[in-house]
This record gives structure tokens, C-alpha cells and sequence, in this order.
């Protein structure tokens, strides 16, 4: 079996821990990323040389640097990174028509990256795999409650193993949602299991502007494809979709009030790090704080750097709407943390006004920067651990501890870790314009234009 991750969501419900360039799958949550735990599921299920991971452009880095974590490599063609999300079903089609690229025929697998499940659903998905051959698979969850967050299935016909799938539907208000589960109605879990002849049939049959896309392998435009998902796209219209029920733990992780679900809770139903007072119910992560709560319940009490959410548990699916409002004022909290993740390393934002900004920037062993320059900014650069090897304008120079360098406007520069611990450098930026955008790249080994 082959294994799909889907890992193309930015996670908005989770503001402010989920940012656009450092979504949740790959937040780090007891010791290791929602991402990182669903590669392992899939190394389970497949050989690391059948894993296909969907991402896109600027989440590609950290895919290849969470994988590494794991003690994995992932070989360029089976990175996928979408120039632009378009839902789930283009992201499936781009990565199904690889799979049968490389193995002419085979099933796969595919995971969110971004779900918690229980390690029994491995045994499930197994013996569902002869299923696949005839069906697009689908799985169900059994309801626990009346969840308006999520997606439900209705079953039909018994199969010999599953059933039927006669309707799909969206995610319904509470009452709607009592009556579903009244009803027998699953939850959606988003896990599927295809095999590529099936798949490529129906998708020839109700969307054949995809297939045709996706023939030769690559899309000559991804820009343009419908963004669409799977659901909507091709299983509600197909008559070969089936159902098997998971019986297992399982959670989309989609909002703090799922977060909290997930987590041990305290005598009183609190959650976190924090002196609590006749306080109950409440979510708490704020690291490096000192938090108390007195008199207060079912709070969701997030903390970070640049940003402190506090809401009624009831009410987090709003989350959305807030970081919607950001978006609409082009305010880059929705996007970025202080700390920001490339492929050679990190750099975290200390300090900023409107002239200059002060950065921790951490070069890993034997990566180096772009050759670039700014037209806007000139820079500082301080070594306070590692060594640098520094290029401006042609020239090449080499820090150590306690050295520093200027760079002016308009300089091509450079910077690269030549040593075999992490170079670490305080950059004091000075000018009118600060923002990421003002840089020219002239050679980049990572593909970054």
C-alpha cells in the first residue's frame, strides 16, 4: 500500500499557534508535529520509498526538515508542492497520478496530516485495502456527540465489508446534527483509500477537465484548476463510493475546543499550565508566563510573542472569523510568527519599529543564504556562536565570536554556516522599508526565485 499526506493547510481556527507560513500540522505537540505522527502512521502502512507528501511552495522546506527529524529522507518526486492550494481533489489527482507514474498500478492511502487517530485504525485500513480495487473508499467515524465542525455520511446499501455511501453532508447546525446521529450518520474523517485504476476511472468519467490535467503527469498550469475537494468534486457523484466505520480514536484537531478535547484534563477540567481558582473548564497555553485564572470557566487562553487569544470554548470555531479580520487589514500576525522557518534555518524578530528591526538569525551546519541585496535596508551583522563565512559584493571574509560586519544597501551578500554547530547571528536591519519583500535573489540552491 502506498501512503498520501496531505499537508496544505494553514490551520486559521488555530490562530494564533497555526500561522500561514507555520501551520499546526507542524507545530510541535508532545514531542513531536501532527505532521511528523502522521508520517510515522504511513511508514507503518508503507515503505518510506511509498510515502507522497502534498504540501505547497512555502511549506515544502519544512516537510523536508520534519521528515529528517524523524531520521527520513523524501526524494524530489515525491515532495509535491502545489504553487497554489486547490483544495483536495486536484492535490489527490497531482499525487495519484505520480503514484501510477512510478508503479502502474497500486492503492493508496490518504492522510490528513493534521488529525489525531488512534494506532488501531492501522489494522482497519489494512484488511479495507481488496475493497479499493472495485470502490472509492471512504471512512466514517461513529458520532460521540453532535458536532456542527464537521462533515457527516449517510450509509446505504451493506457491502460485504462497509456499505454503501448514499449522501454526503456538509456540516450541519446542532440541531441538524442531533438528527443525523439519531440517524446512524458518521462523521467524515477525510481518510480514503484509493487504488489508481478505480480512481482514474471515475475521475475520467465525472471530471475528465482533471484527468486530462493531470495525463502526463504534471499540470502545465496549476493556477488554473478548480479548487474543489474530493467530496464535492468527485465522490458525490460517483456510484462506486463506500464506507467503512473506524472504530478507533480519532479528532480533526480543527479547533481549540478539539484541542482541549484531546488533552488530560485536571480534577476541575482545566488544561495547562496555570494557578487555577475556582476555575474550571479552561485551556491554557502560554509558555514562559506565569497564568492565573480566578472565577472563570470554559476560557481558551493562548499566549505567544505577538499575540494572546482569549475566547468562550463554545465560541471557537470564531477563530476563523478573527484571523479573517486580520487578513482584511493585511496584518502579517495571520502569517508569520516571531520566529520564522526557512530552509537553511530560522530567524526570530527580537525588536521593530518603523527604521529598524532586530533578528536572532540561526544558520544550520553547512547551509547558506541566498545571494541577495536590498534596496531599501542596510544591515548589521554580530556572531555570537558558530562561524560565518561571509560574502559582500564578491568578496569573502570569515567571522568568529564577538566579529561583525556591515552590509550597505544595494550590496550583493551572503551568508553561509561553514562549521558543524549552528551559526548564530544578530542582524540590526536599518531603513525606510523593512518588510520580506524587499530582496533581489541572484543564486539560491533551494529554488526560491
Amino acid at each position: 500500500m502506498k501512503s498520501i499526506i496531505l499537508a496544505g493547510g494553514v490551520g486559521t481556527r488555530l490562530w494564533p499557534l497555526s500561522r500561514q507560513h507555520y501551520p499546526k500540522q507542524f507545530i510541535p505537540l508532545d514531542g513531536q508535529s501532527l505532521f511528523q505522527k502522521t508520517y510515522e502512521r504511513a511508514n507503518r502502512l508503507s515503505d518510506p520509498g511509498g510515502i507522497f507528501v502534498v504540501t505547497n511552495e512555502i511549506h515544502q522546506y519544512l516537510v523536508h526538515n520534519q521528515i529528517e527529524e524523524l531520521g527520513y529522507t523524501i526524494s524530489d518526486d515525491h515532495l509535491l508542492a502545489e504553487p497554489e492550494g486547490k483544495n483536495t481533489l486536484p492535490a489527490i489527482s497531482w499525487a495519484m497520478q505520480r503514484i501510477r507514474t512510478l508503479y502502474s498500478s497500486a492503492a493508496a492511502i490518504v492522510f490528513p496530516s493534521d488529525h489525531l487517530l488512534g494506532d488501531s485504525a492501522l489494522d482497519q485500513i489494512r484488511v479495507a485495502e481488496p475493497l479499493a480495487r472495485n470502490y472509492l473508499v471512504t471512512f466514517g467515524i461513529k458520532p460521540t456527540s453532535p458536532h456542527t465542525g464537521y462533515g457527516y455520511i449517510k450509509q446505504g446499501k451493506a457491502l460485504s465489508r462497509g456499505a454503501f455511501v448514499d449522501e454526503f453532508k456538509e456540516k450541519p447546525d446542532e440541531k441538524t446534527a442531533q438528527e443525523y446521529i439519531e440517524n446512524g450518520y458518521l462523521w467524515n474523517s477525510g481518510i480514503f483509500l484509493l487504488s489508481t485504476d478505480c480512481f482514474f476511472k471515475e475521475l475520467k468519467k465525472y471530471r475528465p477537465d482533471l484527468f486530462n490535467a493531470f495525463a502526463e503527469g504534471n499540470v502545465a498550469d496549476y493556477r488554473k484548476l478548480e479548487s474543489i475537494s474530493i467530496d464535492y468534486g468527485l465522490l458525490e457523484q460517483s456510484k462506486k463510493v463506500a464506507v467503512i466505520t473506524l472504530d478507533t480514536e480519532w479528532s480533526d484537531l480543527g479547533t481549540f475546543k478539539a484541542l482541549y478535547d484531546s488533552k488530560i484534563h485536571d480534577s476541575e477540567g482545566n488544561v495547562g499550565h496555570a494557578e487555577y481558582f475556582s476555575a474550571r473548564n479552561n485551556f491554557v497555553q502560554a509558555p514562559g508566563k506565569h497564568v492565573g485564572l480566578i472565577g472563570v470557566h470554559d476560557l481558551i487562553v493562548v499566549d505567544t510573542s505577538d499575540a494572546l487569544l482569549v475566547c468562550d470554548n463554545r465560541h471557537s470555531e470564531q477563530v476563523k472569523q478573527l484571523v479573517t479580520r486580520y487578513n482584511e487589514r493585511n496584518d502579517p500576525v495571520t502569517k508569520f510568527h516571531r520566529q520564522v522557518h526557512r530552509p537553511w534555518g530560522s530567524y526570530t524578530v527580537l525588536e521593530e519599529t518603523e527604521i529598524y528591526k532586530i533578528k536572532r538569525v540561526s544558520v544550520k551546519p553547512g547551509q547558506r543564504l541566498s545571494l541577495q541585496l536590498h534596496h531599501h535596508r542596510s544591515e548589521h551583522w554580530v556572531v555570537v556562536s558558530g562561524t560565518a563565512e561571509v560574502e559582500l559584493d564578491g568578496e569573502t571574509r570569515f567571522l568568529r565570536q564577538g566579529e561583525s560586519t556591515f552590509v550597505r544597501s544595494g550590496m550583493k551578500h551572503r551568508l553561509k554556516n561553514p562549521g558543524i554547530i549552528s551559526l548564530e547571528v544578530i542582524e540590526v536591519q536599518l531603513g525606510e522599508y523593512l518588510e520580506e519583500d524587499d530582496i533581489v535573489r541572484f543564486d539560491d540552491e533551494y529554488g526560491r526565485k
